[in-house]
């Protein structure tokens, strides 16, 4: 992790720990978000994931180790911290019988230097169902009043929990603008969610829980290259044999009636050597293609590994 100044840093983790009597739910985490950075965290369900967040929203107090958010700690800033944080829960509970206009109006109460009612509402699309109550929204839409309350404060720090849970494809796409346009503001973006696209699409780096350790860090791309690999294939030039391909070290090679299918981490160079293996013969390689693993592959393949390792 690279080092940042304390000036820089948005939320911090270190050494932070979780236990429920004799059970440890997170065992030793370190993370630094930057200011204005949107950080990923990824897992699988009983990982550590809502365990961490809560300790870094103030919901829980660690068993050890630190947390700090705008270098506050979260479990005793109170409303010095709440003023300047944004959450929006994977559920929340809503007085049923209000409008939406007065569910907004009430947490507008509650920040300092809040955009207006009428625009926290029109940002989310709920401006045609303003004088709606609450038990009357549809499941999306409750979502969507989720995210005008979490971010009518001008929150510093926005801590989102599947924040798109329930949306249709429209409706996600416009979270992301609005998710992106704050960021632009330069609000710093914590986001859990199982949707890896959602992950892929928004985050500057993420980071994978599993077993209540990180496992892995790092951008989308970054982790695609160290920890997934890519498979090269094409069809076998005629007269020619697997035993001519060029030397291609920590690479599997296989062949299956003709389809070559090479396997490396070092998907750029073998690329080149095999490319130009074939140049060399004034061969063309029929259906040359080249599979990156997506960041889902890696993901999966990272909270797949054992992780029993004490620290």
């Amino acid at each position: 992790m690279s080092q940042r100044t304390d000036a820089d840093v948005a939320i911090e983790a270190r050494a932070l720990r979780k236990s429920y009597g004799s059970f440890e739910a997170v065992k030793g985490v370190d993370i630094a978000v930057a200011a204005g950075e949107v950080v990923g965290f990824l897992g699988p369900n009983g990982a550590g994931k809502t365990t961490t967040v809560e300790i870094l929203e103030g919901y829980r107090p660690p068993t050890a180790g630190t947390a700090r958010v705008l270098g506050l700690d979260p479990a005793t800033a109170g409303r010095t911290l709440r003023e300047r944080v944004g959450i929006v829960l994977q559920e929340a509970e809503f007085l049923p019988e209000l409008t939406v206009r007065e569910t907004v109006e009430a947490w507008h109460r509650f920040y300092p230097h809040p955009i207006t009612v009428a625009e926290a509402i029109e940002r989310v699309g709920l401006t045609g169902r303003a004088e709606i109550r609450v038990k009357n929204l549809s499941g999306g839409e409750r979502r969507r009043l989720d995210f005008a309350l979490g971010t009518i404060g001008r929150p510093e720090v926005l801590f989102l929990d599947e924040p798109t849970t329930g949306f249709d494809p429209s409706a996600r796409r416009q979270a992301w603008e609005l998710i992106r346009e704050l960021v632009g503001e330069g609000t710093t973006v914590f986001l859990t969610t199982h949707y890896i696209e959602e992950a892929q699409a928004l985050a500057d780096r993420v980071a994978v829980i599993a077993g209540g350790r990180i496992v892995a860090e790092g951008s989308p791309d970054e982790l695609r290259a160290a920890e997934g690999e890519g498979v090269i294939s094409f069809r076998l030039p005629a007269g020619a044999s697997l035993g001519e391909l060029p030397d291609l070290p920590d690479a599997e090679v296989g062949d299956e009636g003709g389809l070559v299918t090479v396997t490396t981490k070092h998907v750029t160079a073998t690329s080149h050597a095999v490319t130009g293996w074939a140049l060399a013969r004034g061969v063309e390689l029929e259906g040359l293609s080249v599979h990156r693993p997506s960041l889902e592959d890696v993901y999966l393949e990272l909270v797949a590994r054992p992780n029993d390792t004490d620290t």
